[in-house]
């Protein structure tokens, strides 16, 4: 899809408001009408860019993202998990932990929503931690073949599920410190 005509910062600008519409609104009450009202531009400019509503809320989503799991290499795997954790936002990952919560429920009724997150965010997102995974496994912290290192991505998703469905709480960061501790590495054998 060409993005030529927008500079870096109007597409900043536009993927926080879709961010912000679906936390206000949801994923089924966003529309591109809605996105461009907020961001004085023309649905034309949104479906050109983007193509359709799906793609332009993965790309959001991609953006906001705080943490890119390519940029970290500490040098260890236990470093790794904690330097990702230590630059999370407590109170941004509330806010992303609702919206993500809601987009979970969108998936059932939009399959064209679910294609978008895989391809644009999830994909990357288990290509970044396979890489962290596998430096670990070269560097001889975590056995090639524990069972374990496929289910990291589900573990880490199902933190930020349980706990406010457990504990009414958010996901924080010393929440996740603790849960990498006591769950995560030893799992891996860390």
């Amino acid at each position: 899809m060409a993005r030529s005509r927008l500079t870096a910062e109007r597409e900043s600008e536009l993927y926080e408001a879709v961010i912000d519409l679906l936390g206000e609104v949801g994923y089924d009450g966003l529309t591109m009408d809605a996105i461009a009202a907020r961001t004085h531009s023309s649905k034309a400019t949104l479906y050109r860019q983007w193509g359709s509503k799906p793609e332009l809320v993965a790309q959001a989503l991609r953006h906001h993202k705080p943490v890119r799991l390519d940029e970290i290499d500490t040098g260890t795997l236990r470093g790794d998990f904690l330097e990702m954790v230590r630059r999370s936002d407590d109170c941004r990952m509330e806010k992303d932990s609702a919206m993500m919560r809601g987009l979970a429920h969108a998936i059932h009724s939009h399959p064209e929503l679910l294609q978008a997150l895989r391809e644009l965010l999830i994909a990357p997102e288990m290509t970044g931690l396979d890489a962290l995974l596998r430096r670990a496994v070269e560097r001889g912290e975590v056995a090639a073949d524990n069972p374990a290192l496929r289910l990291v991505p589900h573990m880490m998703i199902g933190s930020f599920i349980a706990r406010p469905l457990i504990e009414d709480r958010p996901v924080d960061q010393a929440f996740l410190a603790q849960y990498l501790d006591a769950v995560v590495f030893p799992a891996l054998g860390v």
